[in-house]
């Protein structure tokens, strides 16, 4: 199989409180990891603010999660915010830097909190099967790209649930979607990324 490439909060660049740690130790690489290490049973979020663009996501407590520097090369900063009340959240660490990318594809190789391919040894194993000899990486695409579109179907009864508030920050099980062969375009967007990373 492919070797992939794991991202790892390698604490030599770090902020961190009695709350969280934010490790941007391979901002070269394209990713910053968070940990909320408090114990809480709040709802908590961390955010990407770079050069163009500002993403949120949703956050576990005591785990390392892995968020790419998708604006490429320049500043960030990154947020982990604590619910509040409703919808309101307070800050409980940020950091800033300057990313400068070791390739411009740096950002799209390793796992990620959308597309988590780390552990995904079907998905993985289905990508090296279809393109795993092909030397173009266009072929590779595009032979992926088609046994995702020809043996996948829409899952409707997903996508109600989902638009209905009752799968609230939902995140694609790679091997899972793989073996139901069905799913919501985001289902369909995570098992190809995955499978093109893994390549």
């Amino acid at each position: 199989l492919s070797k992939v490439l794991t991202p790892k909060a390698s604490g030599k660049k770090v902020e961190r409180n009695n709350k969280a740690k934010i490790d941007y130790s391979n901002t070269k690489d394209g990713y910053v990891m968070v940990n909320y290490t408090a114990s809480t049973s709040k709802k908590l979020k961390a955010r990407v603010q770079g050069p163009t663009t500002l993403y949120t996501y949703d956050l576990k407590a005591k785990e390392w999660t892995t968020f790419p520097l998708s604006d490429g090369n320049g500043k960030y900063t990154v947020y982990v915010f604590e619910n509040t009340t409703g919808s309101k959240y307070a800050t409980v660490l940020s950091v800033s830097f300057t990313a400068k990318l070791s390739d411009e594809f740096a950002p799209f190789l390793r796992p990620n909190q959308y597309v988590d391919f780390e552990d995904a040894t079907k998905t993985i194993a289905m990508a090296e099967k279809l393109a795993g000899k092909e030397k173009d990486p266009m072929k590779k695409v595009e032979k992926i790209y088609d046994y995702v579109v020809k043996n996948f179907k829409y899952d409707n009864s997903k996508a109600s649930k989902v638009a209905a508030g009752g799968m609230s920050g939902y995140l694609p099980d790679l091997d899972a979607v793989l073996k139901s062969k069905k799913g919501i375009c985001f289902d369909y967007a995570a098992v190809m990324a995955g499978m093109l990373r893994s390549q």
